[in-house]
């Protein structure tokens, strides 16, 4: 694989959670928060190519639709809780990315196409810690940049970034559990 396959490879891999952190930024999403989901994705899309090289196929394909299932529950709860935050304005947002558990459960869903593809990268000649690492690297650049991304369409929108961002978590929830 060239350089600039394996960057392409990296972004297509980082688009979810492009997608997902756009709608995450949209909620009132801290600082540090930002920083902590940015640095638990990005480490996820380094750990789990390394980890589909070495797993089995069914392995794999067990943890992917659980992780998926969660993931998208964990994504219509946030997205619902958005939404009517967003029209009602009286109760106090979730912050599961500021828990331990939500920050993983978050990274495992938005990375499990990660793992696939480390099941396809032992069949192809390539340095598979060089693209585990600029996988990682790129999926915690756009995971970032999606975040700051729905900061910012926040300060413009205002309480009712909110309700978008609800929506769009909520779409990708539904990706989630019925794409496979």
């Amino acid at each position: 694989m060239s350089l600039w396959e394996i960057f392409l490879l990296a972004v297509a891999l980082g688009t979810d959670s492009f997608s997902l952190c756009v709608g995450l930024g949209m909620g009132k999403i801290k600082r540090k928060e930002i920083i902590a989901l940015s640095l638990t994705v990005l480490v996820y899309h380094i750990v789990m190519p390394i980890l589909g090289w070495f797993a089995g196929d069914l392995t794999g394909r067990f943890l992917g639709k659980v992780a998926t299932y969660i993931g998208g529950a964990i994504l219509i709860y946030l997205g619902y809780k958005m939404i009517r935050h967003g029209i009602s304005q009286e109760e106090e947002l979730p912050h599961v990315t500021y828990n331990l558990v939500g920050l993983l459960l978050i990274g495992l869903s938005v990375s499990m196409d990660a793992l696939s593809v480390g099941f396809t990268l032992g069949t192809v000649k390539v340095n598979l810690w060089f693209v585990a690492l600029i996988t990682g690297i790129v999926a915690g650049v756009m995971t970032l940049s999606g975040l700051l991304l729905g900061r910012r369409v926040s300060k413009v929108l205002g309480e009712r970034a909110q309700i978008v961002g609800g929506l769009i978590l909520l779409l990708i929830a539904g990706k989630l559990i019925f794409r496979g």
